[in-house]
């Protein structure tokens, strides 16, 4: 353990905060797997709720910063950067295994979870979804399996991974992009379900761009946390690189999404004063335009505070729009069936339940494991 690691303390009023949060979401995860079923507001008419929008496309949303940049560092040589890759990669493959928990959690059957390794449905979205995230969870362990080789002392593997990493790397890269695309692609089939404001063609493509932008935020997120509670020092020029690429990202979707709005609903359907337009609205407001006002500004631009103030806001803004498109935008729909939705306490306590967990995990990861001060060019 390097003097850095020892100085960080397990127990702290944070962890024990997260310890019981995880201890009271242990028992609804406990009654949902033995008793079958909990009380929820999920039902056969609207049966993805908070779980589906926050846990898994929300959750691997932000798990996105893994493959942006293992790219970076290892596809494009971006050495700068080689110090977050091992965080970024922890954050995505703690995310993705959190994520792989909600579906396990959310289907009906879920010691059936292996089904689609054996049972091929070629010809469905769902599937695809399914054995990307296998896969990628797969690449995910074997990128972050350096750090666990270190402890384990087998160097000689360790150098056999580190000199694959380049193909892994790669082939972790398309998995993500077709992963995070067919995310979006899984809602095509509701064309009539879900509000124009959300519905296009281009789902798939809104996904992949929103979750590139996501995950640059998500990176700088993570690591201005983890210099400030785990006392590691801050390099500013990675944190003004990945809030230059965040300008570029945050545009090229504004963009986007204007120009959806503009071939499709059009301009007046945002601002009808429905909740659908208020959510359209807070979303583009909250995760797009001050943020991207904000990063215009040098001064907020070359600021840990201010970087670490518009990652937030991107964060939120991502979220509120995988909410948008899987529960807000759903729900006029839904009513004219009489059916309605908000999270039963059950559900929210699982949500809180797999945050603190992915949070411990980290904390733990970085306490015994090399996270942080690997900075080998």
């Amino acid at each position: 353990m390097t003097p850095a690691q020892d100085k960080i303390k397990l127990f702290t009023p944070v962890t024990l905060g997260l310890l019981i949060v995880i201890i009271a979401g242990a028992l609804v995860v406990y009654k949902k797997l033995t008793l079958g079923a909990i009380a929820t507001n999920l039902q056969d008419d609207f049966p993805w709720g908070l779980w589906i929008g926050f846990n898994v496309l929300g959750g691997v949303a932000m798990a996105a910063g893994g493959f942006v940049i293992a790219s970076a560092v290892y596809l494009l040589n971006m050495k700068k950067y080689k110090p977050i890759a091992r965080p970024a990669i922890l954050t995505a493959f703690i995310g993705y295994l959190l994520a792989a928990f909600t579906i396990f959690l959310d289907i009906g059957h879920p010691m059936r979870i292996w089904h689609p390794m054996v049972m091929w449905q070629v010809h469905s979205v769902m599937f695809i979804v399914a054995i990307h995230v296998i896969l990628y969870t797969t690449v995910l362990g074997l990128e972050s399996s350096p750090m666990l080789l270190e402890k384990l002392k087998l160097g000689g593997l360790k150098k056999i991974i580190e000199k694959l990493m380049v193909p892994i790397a790669l082939f972790g890269t398309l998995l993500s992009v077709l992963h995070q695309s067919s995310l979006g692609a899984v809602y095509l089939i509701v064309p009539d379900k879900l509000h124009s404001l959300w519905y296009s063609q281009t789902l798939p493509f809104s996904f992949l761009v929103s979750s590139v932008m996501m995950g640059l935020c998500m990176v700088s997120f993570v690591s201005i946390l983890s210099a400030k509670f785990f006392k590691h020092p801050v390099n500013m020029d990675i944190f003004s690189g990945l809030a230059r690429g965040s300008i570029i990202a945050i545009a090229f979707y504004l963009i986007l999404k204007i120009f959806l709005l503009l071939t499709g609903p059009g301009v007046a359907a945002a601002f009808t004063g429905t909740m659908e337009s208020k959510m359209y609205l807070l979303e583009m407001s909250v995760g797009l335009v001050i943020p991207l006002i904000l990063l215009l500004l040098p001064g907020v631009r070359n600021s840990l505070g201010g970087i670490f103030l518009v990652d937030i806001l991107v964060i939120i803004g991502v979220i509120i729009n995988r909410m948008n498109i899987s529960v807000f935008g759903l729900l006029r729909h839904a009513g004219g069936m009489g059916v309605k939705y908000f999270p039963a306490g059950n559900e929210i306590m699982v949500t809180l339940f797999l945050v603190a967990f992915g949070a411990f995990l980290f904390k733990l990861a970085v306490k015994y494991f090399n996270v942080l001060s690997y900075e080998e060019g």
